[in-house]
């Protein structure tokens, strides 16, 4: 019997009683975590769910509600998307290691992968490169594993060993091995050639709506060619995302059309999502209200951006920080098949 919330209720004690073993092991995880980040004196920190703006991704989408005062002031707010602005204006504020369990939502994401409401672990470090959470990532990872006893991450057909050393490609390195393409000559420091991406991709396999723009087809092409072949029999680190598509990561000094930017992948499921993170407010600006122009002209909506959070980059040098999906991190460990079966309270559909 495999019966998912909103197809039957999580009430019913036969359902509640097939998810328990994967809450259990949840609990666990979340526990083995907690104690993870205080040995490494991360300050585990609790921000607001209510923000001024909820973050400024294109294709990321908000829930939206009005904050009235007693003297009945209305201003709008939006349940956050992630945590990153308030943690980012914590580091600004002084602090050098910390780390949230942070309950975010997101509007038209639902699948056996996505939940309106979920859980991200971000952590973020004042100093240090960034190539260092790509070990933090792969620590979180064994630490999860051995607090349910497993050696075997799964999802669908797929395993990975939680304890083997990770796979690391650059994108560059991923698009030419599994789709045959030079994805850098697309690319310079100030643009990118949608055209060129464009046959390229074609040739590939993969076609492209004629509106469709650079990112567009990059992501096309991710999810079709590439995605498939991550994580598989043990984790993938994919890194140097390209700066047209990291608008909050800075770029790489030695290439500036790629930036500090990577994720991960187990079993083809992307897991975690980190940054060396850009700190020039003006750059930042420029960067998130692109974003927004996009997501206007696509989905004919547009999110404020936090004017605290560009003040508070100024006082942030050289930080690093990562988000990482514990619902899914808890999936994978428990082989639990949807992200609904390891959520104590799902959302009604």
């Amino acid at each position: 019997m495999t019966l998912i919330a909103g197809r039957s209720s999580s009430r019913a004690p036969l359902v509640h009683a097939e998810r328990r073993p994967f809450l259990v092991q949840r609990g666990e995880i979340v526990r083995a975590l907690r104690a993870h980040f205080a040995e490494l004196d991360f300050v585990e920190v609790e921000t607001s769910a209510l923000q001024v703006s909820p973050g400024n991704e294109t294709h990321v989408h908000a829930l939206r509600t009005e904050l009235i005062s007693p003297g009945d002031k209305r201003d709008r707010r939006y349940l956050r998307t992630s945590p990153e602005f308030a943690c980012k204006k914590l580091l600004a504020a002084g602090e050098r290691r910390i780390v949230e369990f942070a309950r975010v939502f997101r509007n038209r994401e639902r699948s056996p992968l996505h939940h309106p409401e979920f859980t991200l672990i971000e952590w973020y470090r004042a100093h240090g490169r960034y190539e260092l959470l790509m070990d933090d990532c792969m620590a979180v990872i064994q630490r999860a594993a051995h607090a349910v006893a497993t050696r075997r991450l799964s999802y669908r057909d797929r395993t990975a060993d939680p304890l083997a050393e990770a796979e690391r490609l650059t994108v560059a390195e991923a698009f030419q091995c599994y789709a045959g393409i030079d994805l850098l000559s697309t690319l310079t420091p100030t643009t990118a050639d949608h055209r060129r991406f464009a046959v390229l991709a074609h040739e590939a396999g993969v076609d492209s709506a004629i509106d469709d723009t650079w990112g567009d087809i990059f992501s096309r092409v991710l999810v079709e060619k590439i995605e498939p072949h991550l994580g598989l029999g043990r984790a993938t680190v994919l890194y140097e995302y390209p700066a047209v598509m990291s608008a909050l990561a800075r770029p790489k000094k030695a290439d500036p059309r790629v930036a500090e930017r990577f994720e991960l992948y187990v079993c083809g499921v992307e897991l975690a999502n980190g940054f060396g993170e850009q700190s020039d407010p003006r750059e930042q600006r420029r960067r998130l209200s692109a974003e927004m122009d996009e997501k206007e002209r696509i989905y004919g909506e547009r999110y404020p951006i936090d004017e605290d959070f560009i003040a508070a980059l100024a006082a942030i040098r050289s930080a690093s920080g990562v988000a990482l999906g514990l619902d899914r991190l808890v999936m994978l460990a428990s082989g639990a098949p949807h992200i609904e079966q390891v959520l104590w309270s799902p959302v009604a559909e």
